[in-house]
């Protein structure tokens, strides 16, 4: 077997922040998404490949010497050329060769062990998706909706607009040799972006697919809420390394507060504050928020709102904002 770990989308519902960078290296907490994903699998003890665009390779470079992984590469530049994530399945399959897959989208965070997961395909050898009660049927219907008859999907309607449950699919499949031989036959006529589509066609073919249901928690972070609310659960100790702190301000934990950064005057950080390398922030309140590098924030409150890297916010108020790179906003005086 082989796990694959897909990292190839252009994460336009995040632009302007994943403009120029990949969503799997967006920070949560004190590590990047994808060491969260790199965690679980390694504990696999099974070759593990990130699938990226040519975009984004260099990104990607650093991450696999550390972790001792490998790149495959699909040679796009912008969202208009992408392969979809089933097209780049199958590119990394022609290169990697027929096998079991594990795959793993790039941008999921989720509470359950992969070797628990494995364990459990490798005991009946069926396609396996892992699925998640999201609790809501509106919320439901952004993804792959899923009824069982104990652990086996007997209907699966990807992004359905009246959901018959609130259990979805989510971003982790596990596929027989068998299975990933049928991906060039559905990729003549099926939907290339959402492995989804994939297993909803597999089932109406007569495939056996298992679920592996799971609780605790699950993140796709595709939106600034879900990239939000991923650090309020995921950030649980605080990382301070600013080099000042003023007497004069509070952090209220959990934070994390990057190497460089300079917390000035009466200034309140926290809790669930993300503050990037060299910021500065003065007399100024941050909190439920994440902060990119380089940032400058004067006399400002900042709730529930990303601020890209390079900005300089002066004298605002900013609640549920997502602010691009290098913006100068200021109310005057």
């Amino acid at each position: 077997m082989k796990v694959l770990i897909m990292a190839g989308g252009y994460a336009t519902r995040l632009w302007p922040i994943t403009k120029g960078r990949p969503k799997a290296l967006l920070p949560l907490g004190n590590k990047r998404i994808i060491d969260y994903i790199l965690e679980k699998a390694l504990k696999l003890k099974l070759p593990v490949y990130i699938s990226t665009n040519k975009l984004f390779e260099g990104h990607f470079l650093p991450v696999a010497k550390e972790y001792s992984v490998e790149l495959i590469v699909e040679n796009t530049l912008r969202e208009e050329e992408k392969l979809g994530t089933i097209g780049a399945m199958r590119e990394a399959v022609e290169q990697l060769g027929l096998d079991e897959y594990l795959v793993i989208a790039g941008d999921n965070v989720f509470s359950f062990s992969l070797v628990e997961f494995l364990e459990r395909f490798r005991s009946h050898g069926r396609t396996q998706i892992a699925v998640y009660d999201v609790g809501d049927r509106r919320l439901a219907s952004r993804y792959g909706v899923v009824t069982l008859e104990g652990d086996r999907v007997v209907e699966f309607r990807e992004k359905p607009a009246e959901p018959s449950s609130t259990l979805v699919s989510t971003g982790v499949y596990a596929f027989p040799r068998r299975v990933i031989k049928m991906l060039g036959e559905y990729l003549t006529t099926g939907n290339r972006d959402s492995p989804g589509y994939f297993v909803q066609w597999l089932l109406a073919k007569g495939e056996e697919i298992r679920a592996f249901p799971f609780s605790d928690y699950w993140y796709d972070i595709g939106s600034a809420d879900s990239y939000l609310e991923a650090l309020r659960t995921l950030l649980r100790e605080s990382h301070v390394e600013a080099s000042e702190l003023s007497p004069y301000s509070k952090v209220i934990p959990p934070v994390v507060i990057k190497r460089g950064a300079k917390i000035l005057g009466r200034s309140i950080i926290g809790p669930f504050a993300y503050i990037g390398e060299n910021c500065v922030i003065e007399n100024s309140d941050v909190s439920d928020s994440i902060v990119f590098r380089d940032t400058v924030i004067r006399d400002s409150t900042i709730w529930r709102s990303i601020i890209d890297e390079k900005c300089e916010i002066r004298n605002l108020e900013l609640r549920k904002s997502l602010v691009g790179g290098h913006a100068k906003i200021q109310r005057g005086e």
